[in-house]
């Protein structure tokens, strides 16, 4: 894929390294020149540059990014950053950084953020989902905030254990898609046996998250 990001501080410098490990095509813009520094990531292409800008973003081809990520430390040029690239350029998939938990509210289609990352809220529910049994943790939310990707850990007594995944009677808008064991990552089937320990992945909606507790349960 070709990416471009916006913001080339550590977490812009960062998410680059990775995607060009990938083997992905990768553009930084930034508009600080001290934060400027090719040799860090010299697989990238780099461009100085301001990414509100409408002209900034057609010089460095931003209509021909198959993903654009807007990384900076500021939240308000992370929405223009995104609402750009959706509306003006066309972009398939925007993911934005949302860096104040209280703008999370913002972060969706109308800003043109198909994505949005709130690493706030992302560590708060990697550690939820490391001490909590049996309860239903978000994990992640997808797709203008339509699903979340949620984790539930089934206890060591549950009643469902050597049970198969068919007698889940699980809600519309909901699908289990993976389940964690021991290591293994099991695509589940309907004759598997669910084992206490489990920890069960489902993309959901809001609105259904109850319905599977209580089916878990």
């Amino acid at each position: 894929m070709r990416v471009a990001i916006a913001g080339a501080g550590a977490v812009g410098r960062s998410i680059a390294l990775e995607l060009v490990e990938s083997d992905h095509r990768v553009m930084l813009i930034e508009r600080e020149l001290n934060h400027i520094d090719p040799n860090s990531v010299p697989e990238a292409e780099w461009v100085h540059a301001d990414a509100c800008e409408l002209s900034s973003l057609e010089d460095a081809g931003i209509e021909g990014c198959d993903v654009v990520i807007a990384a900076t430390g500021d939240d308000k040029v992370n929405l223009v950053v995104s609402l750009l690239a959706k509306t003006e350029f066309g972009v398939r998939r925007v993911v934005a950084r949302v860096n104040d938990p209280r703008n999370e509210w913002l972060f969706g289609e109308n800003w043109g953020v198909d994505v949005a990352v709130s690493t706030p809220r992302l560590l708060a529910a990697l550690v939820e989902e490391a001490v909590a049994v049996g309860d239903l943790v978000r994990l992640l939310t997808l797709r203008q905030g339509q699903a979340n990707l949620v984790e539930v850990t089934l206890p060591e007594d549950t009643p469902l254990a050597g049970r198969p995944v068919r007698v889940l009677e699980l809600p519309t808008d909901s699908a289990l898609v993976t389940i964690l064991r021991g290591g293994r990552v099991i695509v589940p089937q309907p004759d598997d046996a669910l084992e206490g320990g489990d920890e069960l992945l489902f993309v959901a909606t809001t609105a259904v998250e109850e319905e599977i507790r209580a089916a878990l349960m």
